[in-house]
């Protein structure tokens, strides 16, 4: 039996479902129950190892409250715009930051600041402590 990685856009369009999910503060297991399916199959769905149909999409965007494109949003594309890269796409390491609970948490404390110069002081905080902890790795 081989094993054939996920497709970048398959594994791109699962962590969008996972980022929305988790922003809704819903469960694998009850974003499966609305589908109709076990929280495997999402668990697979979210990592890319399962592709999701055209139909599931429309569903999955339906339950997450979210237009089908917001899946695709930033992702990678088969085509290449004119300078060969897509306009306006955000690095894969903001989106897979998104993605994670801690990412989304800490992007919510930190919109809820109203102080600019605080807001100026946490980021020059954390710069100093990703200084300490090594080499940036993307």
């Amino acid at each position: 039996m081989s094993t054939k990685a996920p497709n970048p856009v398959d594994k791109y369009v699962g962590s969008r479902v996972r980022m929305r999910r988790i922003m809704l503060g819903m469960s694998q297991e009850k974003l499966g129950d609305a589908l109709g399916l076990t929280f495997q199959q999402v668990q697979k769905y979210e990592k890319g190892t399962n592709r999701v149909g055209a139909s599931r999409i429309q569903q999955i965007s339906e339950i997450l409250q979210v237009p089908v494109s917001f899946l695709f949003e930033g992702g990678p594309s088969g085509t290449a715009g004119a300078a060969g890269f897509a306009e306006g796409t955000s690095p894969t390491y903001v989106s897979d930051f998104l993605a994670t609970s801690e990412g989304l948490a800490l992007t919510r404390a930190f919109t809820r600041i109203t102080d600019a110069k605080l807001r100026r002081s946490i980021v020059e905080l954390v710069e100093q402590i990703a200084v300490h902890e090594g080499p940036d790795k993307r």
